[in-house]
């Protein structure tokens, strides 16, 4: 039986874990900004939108994990799980060519579902990890 020696390079197998991690980071950002963008957050003076945002990674039982907050505060947590209020629809504002209608018509409670499994944009995730890390491993 042939012998089959594998010898494996750490240095260039920690430079991919490095890019992994960014291209995580990256996509996390991009999950923000379309939120941001299709206005499902709602919006009186900017406090619960600015209180989502912040992304984090760590290393936990071996797997990297990277979540982006939706809401660090008591107030954005009980507004994101009661989907059933009643929200304003008329202070965040529009931009320009993103489709959507005057005042924010969709202002809603649970505002991360359309980018999860079984959501709307639930390709959104998967896809754009997958075009940064292809970029990033083509440099």
């Amino acid at each position: 039986m042939p012998k089959v020696e594998i010898k494996l390079n750490l240095s260039s197998l920690d430079g991919i874990r490095r890019e992994i991690m960014d291209a995580a980071l990256e996509t996390m950002a991009a999950v923000k900004g379309e939120v941001v963008t299709a206005q499902v957050v709602p919006f009186n003076d900017g406090t619960l939108e600015g209180s989502m945002g912040a992304i984090d990674q760590a290393v936990h039982e071996g797997e990297i994990v990277t979540s982006l907050c939706v809401g660090d505060t008591p107030y954005a947590r009980r507004l994101y799980h009661h989907p059933e209020y009643d929200f304003q629809k008329v202070n965040n504002p529009n931009t320009p060519g993103n489709g959507i209608k005057k005042g924010n018509a969709n202002a809603q409670g649970k505002w991360m579902e359309p980018w999860l499994p079984g959501g709307e944009h639930e390709s959104f995730i998967p896809e754009t990890f997958e075009n940064r890390l292809d970029a990033r491993l083509k440099k």
